[in-house]
């Protein structure tokens, strides 16, 4: 089924203002801290914005009448994001910042950019055409925050 461009860039669009919101005025050591199960407020963000740049790809390439190249198997979602976060834990506040907002500009000019083809939902493999994987997040960094009265 078809999803409406203009709907999905605004999608994106909020999800990416409530992530803001859950962490709004968070000093940079709070960003730091390793306490959200295990990852630091940083690990989420660095987590969004791979998976934000795994999607723009897969907009442009379906987009371009090729396949998906992120189906994967049971486990290897898993996998991913744990080498994935192996790979950018070392990441400081401001890289973080500065690869999340990188990767919601070049997904939103992926969407704009999009063919009718690339808007079939269906296509896509593991970093689906539509998602609310910000806005999950954010849910986990506003217990996070309550939790230690951030």
């Amino acid at each position: 089924m078809a999803e409406d461009c203009a709907a999905l860039i605004e999608h994106y669009r909020a999800m990416r203002a409530d992530l803001a919101a859950a962490i709004d005025g968070l000093s940079d050591e709070q960003l730091l801290d390793a306490s959200i199960d295990g990852w630091s407020v940083v690990d989420h963000l660095a987590h969004i914005a791979t998976w934000d740049e795994i999607r723009a790809a897969e907009v442009r390439r379906i987009s371009a009448g090729y396949d998906s190249a992120w189906r994967m198997a049971a486990g290897q979602d898993d996998a991913f994001n744990e080498l994935s976060y192996e790979l950018r834990r070392q990441f400081t506040v401001a890289q973080a910042r500065w690869e999340l907002q990188q990767t919601e500009s070049t997904l939103l000019e992926a969407l704009g950019a999009a063919n009718q083809n690339a808007l079939d939902a269906s296509l896509y493999g593991e970093a689906g055409l539509v998602s609310h994987h910000a806005a999950e997040h954010g849910g986990w960094i506003r217990r996070w925050r309550e939790e230690k009265g951030y």
